[in-house]
């Protein structure tokens, strides 16, 4: 089981790039971290206007994805003040379900599978994280994938027409990108343009406490198990708020 664990450990904090070593949100370091639920309420940003929002992705009656935790809306209001001026902050996605997380993380999964049937069900497995947190993990085990918990927001760079600034890929369009080097927030690949808005963007988000998942620009987090592994907290403060 030792040798399994350490394996497994090597194959999730796998070198994505020649450049970049990247831990994956279910890399076993990360599931070690214990959950201390604070019972924060969640927020939703149907009730405010300060933050834009888009239609409900992937499943048109989602009644979830507009929610977070109150501290994270605090925290992502202070980061849009801190943007230039013509920029907005627009969430693709904030809480999600169990039950959706499962379905997206097998339709990762399945699209792995179909672009390379010889790779093993643990390298597809380990593919489909960089992308969707498992609500069950390779070993069985139940996991608490960030948007249960309401602690991870996906979001992206609007101008003051309301319309998506060049972040180079779209979140509708990122299933097509299979290899992922479009998603990684330091991508080499899109335009100068591109990687000038998800570093204001980072800078924004980063200077009052979220943390990124490397392999998505767009997936910020605080207050779930990523964020206490990148910030080297002794535990989440925020577990499951949506089954």
């Amino acid at each position: 089981m030792k040798k399994f664990l350490l394996l497994l450990g090597f194959l999730m904090s796998f070198n994505c790039n020649a450049e970049q070593k990247i831990v994956l949100i279910a890399d076993p370091a990360v599931l070690a971290i214990p959950i201390h639920e604070n019972n924060e309420s969640l927020i939703d940003l149907a009730n405010q206007k300060e933050i834009a929002y888009g239609p409900a992705p992937l499943v048109p009656d989602n009644k979830d994805y507009t929610k977070m935790r109150k501290t994270v809306y605090e925290k992502l209001l202070k980061a849009q003040s801190t943007l230039p001026d013509g920029l907005k902050f627009c969430l693709y996605e904030g809480a999600r379900s169990l039950e959706l997380q499962q379905n997206i993380f097998q339709e990762r999964y399945d699209i792995l599978r179909k672009a390379d049937p010889k790779k093993t069900h643990e390298e597809i497995f380990t593919e489909s994280t960089k992308f969707v947190s498992p609500v069950i993990n390779i070993d069985g085990s139940k996991n608490v994938p960030p948007h249960s918990t309401g602690a991870a927001i996906d979001v992206y760079l609007i101008d003051k027409t309301g319309k998506m600034v060049d972040m180079g890929i779209h979140l509708d369009d990122t299933y097509k990108d299979i290899t992922g080097e479009y998603c990684q927030t330091n991508s080499t690949v899109i335009s100068e343009q591109a990687k000038n808005y998800r570093k204001m963007m980072g800078k924004a988000l980063q200077d009052v406490g979220f943390v990124n998942y490397p392999t998505e620009y767009w997936h910020w987090s605080y207050g779930d198990r990523y964020w206490a592994y990148q910030t080297k907290q002794k535990f989440a403060v925020y577990g499951a708020a949506l089954k």
